[in-house]
């Protein structure tokens, strides 16, 4: 059990990073961008690819971030500039990606033009370079020798990757914080809000939504460079149904946690990803469930996240209401013994 919990808990982190991605168009720009599923593949392509001829896997990450903000910035401009419907604009652009993630991966073969998948098995990730530098530090000792005491058996083989993507994701997250407090962000949120009114102070919509999408195809370029890495594989299917994952991690983050500010609806977008992956990894484990249920257990997730917090809304709802009631009914009780008059008492904190 714990080591199905950890290993949720590693990938649930760095899905994380695709949430924050998807949480900037779904939430901050109201875009619904279906570009998520095709850049998520194209970032693992493109770090699989360049890793694969030898460049080092930083550079490879790099250039996935790069070219996943092109992504972006090309289903904003179908939508600002070729004047498609959003929904439009990133199902047109997801297609084509397609293609060009096959083409990309096609690069390492020889025999055809396109590769449907690139192993890494034998090949240095970030992670591979990482694992080498922690474990000179013996840390993975100490920390198993703390949880063998509490009993827990079946430990990780290492402690390295989460703590790398620890580190990584909420570096990425106080990065987001800090550019949708800037000027551009808070452009950028107000476009979103209400394009009319921003347009009213002479801003550029349109450059606003691209700088928008692409950022946001970065973040999940970024996720799927690592996740290719981390699994040790590129596959033109693995980004298939991102935007529910994204969108599943969002909600459920904020139904449990709230937005009341930018800072704490990152976090729960972070923590929401994390969940989700735990929801799942402990789904999969019941006996009649397999590994083509995946699907389903993901739009029952999604389907509990939307339905829940409405119906835990409206109970509160009645409970205030009532509440409301009862204080009314203690009034005019009060005002009915007092000869009909009201008093007012007045308090000062």
């Amino acid at each position: 059990m714990f080591t199905a919990v950890f290993g949720s808990v590693e990938q649930g982190i760095i899905y994380a990073i695709m949430a924050l991605g998807v949480y900037i168009t779904f939430r901050v720009l109201d875009f619904p961008d279906l570009t998520v599923d095709g850049s998520f593949v194209t970032g693992a392509a493109v770090a699989a690819t360049m890793i694969i001829f030898g460049y080092h896997p930083l550079a490879a990450t790099g250039v996935a971030i790069v070219i996943g903000f092109v992504a972006g910035c090309l289903t904003g401009l179908l939508h600002t500039k070729g004047k498609i419907n959003p929904l439009l604009a990133g199902i047109l652009m997801m297609i084509a990606l397609y293609s060009i993630n096959l083409r990309i991966m096609g690069l390492t073969s020889e025999n055809t033009v396109g590769r449907p998948n690139i192993p890494l098995l034998n090949a240095e990730t970030l992670f591979s370079k990482f694992h080498s530098f922690w474990s000179s530090l013996g840390i993975d000792t100490t920390i198993n020798q703390f949880f063998a005491m509490l009993g827990v058996e079946h430990l990780p083989s290492t402690w390295g990757t989460l703590f790398l993507m620890i580190v990584a994701t909420f570096l990425i997250k106080l990065i987001v914080d800090w550019f949708l407090q800037t000027e551009i962000g808070l452009a950028i949120r107000a476009t979103g809000d209400n394009k009319k009114m921003i347009r009213s102070f002479s801003a550029n919509t349109d450059t606003l939504v691209i700088l928008g999408l692409g950022l946001s195809n970065a973040l999940v370029a970024f996720a799927g460079a690592l996740i290719a890495q981390y699994s040790k594989f590129s596959d033109i299917g693995m980004g298939i149904g991102m935007i529910i994952i994204g969108l599943a991690s969002v909600i459920i983050g904020e139904a449990i946690f709230g937005t009341k500010t930018i800072m704490r609806t990152t976090l729960a977008v972070i923590a929401g990803a994390i969940i989700y992956r735990i929801v799942l990894g402990l789904a999969l484990r019941v006996d009649f469930l397999d590994t083509g249920d995946m699907k389903l257990i993901t739009a029952v997730i999604v389907v509990a996240a939307l339905i829940l917090p409405q119906h835990f809304e409206k109970r509160r709802e009645r409970k205030r209401k009532s509440k409301r009631q009862v204080e009314r009914s203690a009034s005019y009780a009060s005002v009915s013994k007092k000869g009909g008059k009201t008093i007012v008492e007045t308090t000062t904190d």
